[in-house]
């Protein structure tokens, strides 16, 4: 059957990998909405080859450069507001691929308008979590993550008791320094970080591969997905990335989601959902992996990760000011404003300064998000 989709970042990585998926076996879907930031250039061959019924682009000066120099008879919205009218417009299912906070507003706008949402935005999650998952409750609508871990665990708990289930168990890549001496950090350059092992992925979550927030933010995602008590969550490296995630059941046994490191396979599970499309990704070849490794995650060497248990335990806002002080570090070392080790610096410094709010409204949540980027800004100039 046919369903009908739009892509809320079709330009990023996992948009643009998206796209790979849809276009294999077009006759499965309806493309609607493409939405991107800026880069009108890509949007313009997508239009091309996939013939949208409309477009959204959030950035108000691409926009009018894309109103006046392309010839495209579709929809054409603009802003922000632009970007959450393409999320309600009904679809089967909203690929939710923002980057960082932005996903938040699209999300729960696409959520009451029914549907389904393949998440690619752990941010949306981590900053707003009981406001999503509450909605997506009241309006009955299924959320998917489209994390390779997510997928794994959803994988693994079909047709399995929730009651049954002992833990759950994320394992990480352990990033491009997991073996780098710490002392070594400082002169970590964004050209060293931006070199994953592993995966192919948009700049600013291969940094937080590298940092192991990443994997803190997957920790809080999985809370709210799979309504995990936070010690239910164990995180496991796994440099090989073939093991994609694992349930430990309470009689011990453990079921695990196993194939190549590529995105396009939780992408397709997700647009299939609860299906598997017929897709000639690369098949995993046990001769070549032949030995699977594991070790604990150092969270000495990468406090990011402790970071995320400690926010989700406090509650309240403390998530949301670590994903818009880590938002911010991020990009800053990304243009070279700051260093690779000033990035756990920042985050732990917004969150002793930021007060946390019991009970967030969403209005809360913003502000927070706002006020936290105005004080790690701050921090780049003292």
């Amino acid at each position: 059957m046919q369903r009908s989709i739009s892509i809320l970042g079709s330009t990023g990585s996992i948009g643009t990998q998206t796209l790979d998926v849809v276009g294999v076996n077009p006759n499965h879907f309806q493309l609607n909405f493409l939405t991107t930031n800026s880069r009108i250039d890509l949007l313009e061959q997508q239009i091309r080859q996939f013939q949208p019924a409309g477009v959204a682009i959030a950035d108000e000066k691409a926009y009018y450069q894309f109103k006046a120099h392309t010839n495209f008879g579709g929809t054409i919205l603009c802003g922000d507001e632009g970007v959450k009218q393409a999320a309600s417009c009904g679809d089967d299912v909203i690929v939710s691929a923002l980057v960082g906070f932005s996903g938040v507003f699209p999300t729960l706008a696409a959520i009451e308008a029914g549907s389904t949402i393949a998440l690619a935005n752990k941010e949306t999650l981590v900053s707003a979590g009981y406001a999503i998952m509450a909605a997506a409750k009241r309006k009955n609508t299924p959320i998917l993550a489209v994390d390779s871990e997510h997928s794994a665990l959803l994988q693994c708990m079909a047709g399995e008791h929730i009651e049954d289930i002992e833990k759950i168990i994320l394992t990480a890549s352990g990033g491009p320094f997991r073996n780098t001496p710490p002392e070594e950090f400082s002169a970590i350059s964004p050209e060293n970080a931006l070199k994953h092992p592993n995966w192919t992925m948009g700049a600013k979550i291969t940094i937080d591969s590298a940092t192991l927030m990443n994997k803190g933010f997957e920790v809080i995602e999985a809370k709210w997905l799979f309504d995990m008590e936070m010690k239910q969550i164990e995180v496991l490296v796994h440099p090989q990335s073939i093991i994609h995630s694992m349930v430990q059941f309470n009689d011990g046994s453990i079921k695990a989601q196993l194939g190549t490191p590529d995105m396009r396979i939780p992408i397709a599970h997700a647009l299939y959902y609860p299906r598997h499309g017929k897709y000639d990704f690369p098949r995993l070849d046990f001769m070549k992996y032949n030995t699977l490794t594991f070790e604990q995650p150092d969270t000495d060497k990468f406090p990011c990760l402790r970071f995320a248990y400690e926010c989700m335990e406090q509650g309240g806002v403390a998530t949301a000011v670590l994903n818009a002080a880590n938002e911010v570090a991020v990009y800053s070392f990304l243009e070279k404003k700051c260093r690779f080790t000033d990035i756990p610096v920042f985050i732990e410094k917004a969150l002793s300064l930021m007060p946390n709010i019991d009970n967030p409204t969403l209005d809360d949540i913003y502000n927070a998000d706002k006020q936290t980027r105005e004080l790690v800004h701050t921090f780049l100039t003292a």
